[in-house]
């Protein structure tokens, strides 16, 4: 079914009334029509929200979903309004630990520890109570180790769509070298993919 004057501002309204992401098959099933006309409704929000001085929100894509959210220039008065404190910048051992599981997850506990070498279970914990990073399964490996992937609230911070869009780095290379070097059934394991959803 192809959209009407109506289809972009239901889109509008979901996305608003749901607040967090909502997934383009279901979003299509919503409101009737295809994916071309998906996004047909899409690109007409985008240019509604694309002047700064008229709008102070944007249509964002986060992993095959559209989400609304505000724009950078008007954080600091959304802020405010909620009442929410300036959330201190991430601490330079906290950004490696996200990029080894961002560049190479979904990977275990030991696997960043081995990429570091030193212990990282405060630093994971933390990045986990900040929503950055969340429990992707088990390994099917002695003991059942936990898996650790990022989130959707991480391609938002960084300004991605897809965690396809990150930027190339030598850090992939060293972690896919450690892997490597892992023998017996955890070098077997690391290689599997997730058993387990939690």
């Amino acid at each position: 079914m192809n959209i009407n004057n109506e289809t972009p501002a239901a889109l509008e309204a979901i996305l608003f009334a749901c607040g967090s992401p909502v997934q383009y098959e279901r979003l299509c099933d919503i409101l009737g029509i295809t994916m071309e006309g998906l996004r047909e409704a899409a690109n007409i929000l985008k240019n509604k929200y694309s002047d700064d001085r008229e709008s102070g929100i944007q249509l964002i894509t986060v992993e095959n979903a559209y989400q609304l959210c505000t724009k950078n220039y008007v954080a600091e008065y959304v802020k405010k309004a909620l009442e929410l404190r300036k959330a201190p910048p991430l601490s330079k051992a906290a950004l490696e630990v996200l990029a080894i599981i961002a560049y190479n997850q979904p990977v275990t506990r030991s696997f960043i520890e081995m990429v570091r070498g030193v212990d990282s279970s405060s630093i994971v914990g933390s990045l986990i109570d900040k929503g950055l990073v969340a429990e992707r399964g088990t390994l099917d490996a002695p003991g059942r180790p936990t898996l650790f992937g990022t989130t959707d609230a991480f391609l938002r911070c960084f300004g991605l769509e897809s965690i396809d869009d990150l930027p190339k780095t030598e850090l992939a290379m060293a972690g896919e070298q450690v892997a490597l070097d892992l023998t017996g059934e955890e070098a077997t394991a690391e290689e599997n993919a997730p058993t387990e959803e939690i």
